[in-house]
């Protein structure tokens, strides 16, 4: 009785056809890795640079409280920079770097730019910066008090977007809106407690 040795055509057939299906498998979870780990870096420096317009915000707010206290310039206001002169509205966005000591109109497609310094900033000094897909909007809305008035409180919404491609985890994505694949949202409510404290 004869012993056929070595693989028939259709052994080799369904081992080849195996091995393809093992490798495409492969293949696709490291696309998916890839397309995942990217998307995390950029929610990450989305949230961080989300979380630097609400300091710069406050910044402003409390470098006003020092020159109400130096009384310079005498009609200094706390929200000289955040809704005076600039009105920060919905309809009307505002924008501020790390180092801005008040508020300029958002520009669309006014992207941010990392400096050789490591900061992020509109118009770099430095030529070897590096514009990066993101923009910041910052909003501002007065909050009306129990006593009628809308001085003392103000409600501070910074929005983060960036451009997104679409990917095989969301294929229908339209990268000129601001959605759940490309935009960080952060709100906070400031008060302008130095009135009470110095009355």
């Amino acid at each position: 009785m004869n012993s056929s040795k070595g693989f028939t055509i259709i052994e080799l057939v369904i081992s080849i056809f195996i091995l393809s299906v093992a490798l495409v498998g492969i293949f696709s979870a490291f696309s998916v890795v890839i397309i995942l780990t990217s998307d995390s870096a950029d929610r990450l420096t989305a949230t961080y640079l989300a979380q630097e317009g609400m300091e710069i915000v406050r910044n402003i707010r409390d470098t006003n409280w020092l020159n109400m206290d130096a009384a310079s310039p005498a009609n200094a206001t706390w929200v000289d920079g955040l809704t005076n002169p600039a009105s920060c509205t919905i309809d009307a966005p505002c924008q501020a770097d790390y180092n801005a000591k008040s508020m300029s109109y958002y520009v669309p497609g006014n992207y941010l730019y990392l400096n050789a310094a490591g900061f992020y900033v509109y118009n770099p000094t430095d030529s070897s910066a590096t514009k990066t897909k993101f923009e910041r909007e910052i909003i501002i809305t007065p909050i009306q008090d129990v006593d009628g008035s809308s001085d003392h409180i103000i409600k501070v919404k910074v929005q983060v977007s960036w451009d997104e491609k679409a990917t095989i985890l969301n294929p229908g994505f339209s990268a000129n809106t601001c959605g759940a694949y490309n935009c960080i949202t952060t709100e906070e409510t400031l008060y302008d407690w130095y009135n009470y404290v110095h009355q």
